[in-house]
């Protein structure tokens, strides 16, 4: 195996988990990245084709909420087929959706192709994969390695959207579908020879741990594997106050910022680059955020950290609407509140492992990031029909703020408590 022979030039501090990490973390990044790559299109899928903003954003929804709806299955798929093959077969679909994209000449092509197909596709970058690949490669350290893959979702945004709007203003929007999927593909090929199933198939530990565990035995029918982690989670009180709390983080992130910040920026009179490169500047704000969040969560109370993570995202949201969106107060908004975005993902990882233990977690914080796509879904749609309905995003922004206020006191109830028992 072509990681084998990697793993064994590695110098004797590097353990291979690590590079696993950093392919993971490159995946996420495509997966993600193209999924948030509808907002840059826009504005210009209607100058050609004269589509509505609630029906592009529309498309957006659907993808967003097929990403969370089929999460759960995709981790169950991952304990059934395998982490490696699922992961693949999700970003060629992506490719072949993003490729097909080109084509497109009605709305339900739309749909079909940046919401049913994009969708799927990147379930592969959920944070069930993040899960699975903590829990399976790292024995020490799981904080920050959480931090890590989840900061690749708003790393993916910092490293395309400027570029990809640059694109679509110069030479079309099929351009940022061509590249998209010339890229996509070459991760799917990374993949192919970098990325082992576990730390055994090349004969490591995982990091931090003392002995060689076992390769995963695959669990059965994955839908019966997806389908008894709900049943088991639903019958917490923590998983409705994770998957709320989780769902509040959906709706003021990919849903409304993701999709509609740089519209909203144009209501105001900003350019699309410039309000890419703001949206950019949340990514790199973002990645720093994630990162202490995953080193604060080794160290300190999850609760507390998400209480002030809500907390300060909530009033950043509340306050938006009424700066002047100069320059000076979006680089303000980007700092305050990019700290703050991926910043949920370390803290929700380690209660969900706390409350359900290491073996159903990736099941079950998928169930949890449902709710996460759930809220984000609603977003999109409901901030399009808002703009439509009044020419403005003003209420919308107002709604996710205080959303956020409020998930921020569900969060300190969530119990410390043993793991709850795993079903025989």
């Amino acid at each position: 195996m072509f990681a084998s022979r990697i793993a064994r030039l590695l110098p004797p501090g590097l353990h291979y988990a690590w590079c696993v990490l950093g392919v993971m973390f490159i995946a996420t990044i495509c997966a993600m990245g193209v999924r948030a790559a509808p907002g840059v299109i826009i504005m210009p899928l209607q100058k050609q084709f004269g589509w509505s903003v609630s029906t592009i954003s529309g498309a957006v929804s659907l993808n967003i909420l097929l990403l969370g709806l089929l999460a759960p299955f995709m981790a169950g798929l991952m304990q059934s087929v395998g982490l490696k093959r699922t992961v693949m077969c999700c970003l060629s679909l992506l490719a072949c959706g993003v490729f097909g994209s080109m084509f497109m000449t009605q709305p339900w092509h739309l749909y079909l192709t940046w919401g049913l197909m994009v969708g799927v596709g990147a379930s592969a970058g959920s944070i069930g994969l993040a899960t699975a690949i903590t829990n399976r490669w790292f024995a020490a350290r799981r904080g920050t390695a959480v931090g890590i893959m989840t900061s690749a979702n708003a790393t993916g945004q910092l490293i395309f959207l400027p570029f990809l709007a640059a694109m679509a203003e110069n030479f079309g929007w099929r351009s940022v579908a061509m590249t998209l999927t010339v890229t996509t593909i070459s991760v799917v090929c990374m993949l192919f020879l970098l990325l082992p199933e576990s730390p055994s198939r090349i004969g490591q530990t995982p990091y931090g741990g003392a002995t060689v565990a076992p390769p995963p035995m695959a669990r059965g029918n994955p839908f019966m594997v997806t389908i008894n982690g709900l049943k088991r989670g639903t019958k917490s009180l923590d998983f409705w106050l994770l998957a709320g709390s989780f769902s509040v983080c959906g709706f003021s992130t990919n849903g409304l910022i993701g999709t509609h910040l740089i519209s909203y920026c144009g209501d105001n009179g900003i350019g699309q680059m410039v309000a890419a490169s703001t949206l950019a500047s949340l990514g790199v704000f973002s990645l720093i955020g994630a990162n202490i969040s995953g080193y604060m969560t080794d160290r300190y109370n999850p609760r507390k950290i998400l209480f002030v993570v809500y907390s300060l995202r909530g009033l950043s949201l509340i306050v938006l609407p009424f700066t002047d969106f100069s320059t000076v107060s979006l680089l303000i908004f980007a700092a305050f509140y990019g700290l703050d975005w991926i910043a949920t993902g370390p803290p929700t990882f380690a209660l969900t492992n706390e409350v359900f233990g290491e073996r159903d977690a990736p099941v079950i914080i998928s169930w949890i990031y449902t709710g996460h796509q759930l809220g984000g879904a609603s977003a999109a749609i409901m901030a399009g029909s808002v703009r439509d309905m009044t020419g403005s995003y003003m209420f919308a922004f107002m709604a996710s703020g205080v959303a956020c206020l409020m998930a921020s006191l569900l969060v300190i109830r969530i119990r410390r408590h043993a793991v709850v028992a795993a079903a025989a």
